[in-house]
């Protein structure tokens, strides 16, 4: 049995109940083969595959608050430091109902590549829990966020371990977070990203994970002499990535037709209007029944009654923006038979194992999460940079910066992809340039 497979299957040995985890390794050793095979021996003597899926430190704890009826909630809460070979732990806090160790693990995992991938030094690492805050006041989401930091403090810090946001985990609760870790700590530190502007967050924040997967497409297409103006784009979310992907999209000429979300999608063949879905899903955090409301053109789609999704549109270029696993093989066929070119993940492994190969054999761009939506991370070591300068960037600045490590992502790993034979191959490309750096690193520092 090869080296690949040995460790995979001890993956899934010591990892039971945990399919996303699982899912995450596969796809990234089956894409690594080409590399692990010539450089076998040495990566096996020193267990270089087996440190690598094993996360250096799993924290998980009880989350004790009080609702505002004066009830005790417990919660669970994770933070699993992944990998720190390259820089201090870096990776966002998921607050969602279907949080657990292994999904913490999956996103901690992907994390180390797409870390490496933007060239700044930053491990990988993930957190969250399994609190809801849909439905919370604000003082109830304040209790849960002042008690989840109350243990996790203990772990993290601007030179260890800076989490930030994820789904569930916006402005208001980072707020709550930082100024919980600052009372417990006395120190004004980086230790969070995705902070407010008047207490050290990074202008373009919000918009870095949608404009960088535009930036990122916007290349692919270019390199494969391809013009994302006047494209036909489906997009599925309707969360901060979603959103700030449609406008940057409609900013370069494209049209997108739709957006989604837990309940429904929409169908605006005249093109989305960024600002009415700002304005339904940031201030009003409602579903999207209300852009269908105030916008005659828009149809919506109620998913359990009709059971389809957003990828029956017809597109030239679809963005899974959502959640993982949202795009499976039946939805790529879909996207084939309707003639989409180009596939760009906004989400972490939004689209299945199955429907990747789909899409990749059937000709069609492919690039992946750990590439394609790297840019809030790296805008995030970006806040970081200007924290430890006691500094604040223009938009533009940050912007500009943004655009520059999303057109380096792709040109690194298309270049990784042709140097193994696999041009062509993203995912393959994506994985190879993000572990080549991580494994060096690894070896240089020992058995640790």
């Amino acid at each position: 049995m090869s080296y690949v497979d040995e460790v995979f299957d001890m993956v899934v040995e010591k990892n039971p109940v945990q399919p996303e985890f699982h899912q995450a390794v596969k796809e990234v050793l089956e894409s690594l083969r080409v590399v692990i095979e010539a450089n076998e021996e040495a990566y096996r003597k020193d267990a270089l595959l087996e440190r690598l899926v094993t996360p250096e430190r799993q924290i998980l704890f009880r989350v004790p608050w009080v609702d505002d009826k004066g009830q005790v909630q417990v919660n669970n809460g994770f933070r699993v430091q992944f990998n720190s070979a390259i820089g201090p732990y870096k990776g966002g806090l998921r607050l969602h109902p279907s949080v657990n160790l292994g999904i913490i693990k999956f996103l901690g995992f992907e994390q180390i590549f797409k870390n490496s991938l933007t060239g700044l030094p930053i491990g990988g690492g993930k957190g969250g829990s399994d609190f809801d805050p849909k439905g919370k006041s604000d003082r109830e989401v304040m209790a849960f966020c002042q008690s989840f930091i109350t243990e996790l403090y203990k772990y993290i810090g601007a030179d260890t371990d800076v989490p930030a946001g994820d789904i569930g985990t916006g402005a208001r609760e980072i707020g709550y977070m930082y100024g919980q870790y600052k009372r417990l700590t006395g120190l004004y530190e980086g230790v969070l990203t995705g902070k407010g502007l008047t207490y050290g967050g990074s202008l373009a924040r919000t918009e870095a994970t949608g404009y960088g997967l535009l930036y990122l497409t916007e290349e692919m297409l270019k390199c494969n002499g391809k013009d994302i103006a006047g494209k036909t784009v489906a997009v599925s979310g309707s969360g901060n990535v979603a959103i700030y992907a449609v406008q940057k999209a409609q900013q370069l000429g494209a049209k997108v037709v739709t957006v989604s979300d837990s309940t429904g999608w929409i169908y605006d063949p005249e093109g989305i209007d960024v600002a009415l879905l700002k304005e339904v899903k940031e201030v009003k955090r409602a579903r999207l029944t209300e852009y269908a409301a105030a916008r005659s053109s828009a149809q919506y789609h109620d998913k359990a009654l009709e059971g389809t999704n957003q990828w029956i549109v017809k597109c030239d270029v679809a963005l899974p923006c959502a959640t993982q696993n949202e795009l499976g093989l039946e939805d790529a066929k879909t996207l084939v038979e309707n003639g989409v070119i180009a596939v760009a993940e906004g989400a972490n492994m939004p689209t299945t194992l199955e429907a990747t190969k789909y899409l990749q054999e059937s000709g069609v761009l492919f690039c992946p999460g750990k590439a394609a939506n790297a840019g809030g991370v790296a805008t995030s070591a970006l806040e970081m940079s200007q924290n430890s300068e006691r500094l604040s960037w223009t938009f533009e600045e940050v912007d500009g910066k943004l655009k520059d490590i999303m057109v380096n992502i792709f040109h690194n790993l298309d270049a990784a992809a042709k140097k193994y034979g696999l041009d062509g191959d993203y995912v393959a490309g994506a994985n190879i340039a993000g572990f080549l750096k991580v494994a060096e690193a690894m070896t240089a520092q020992g058995i640790v």
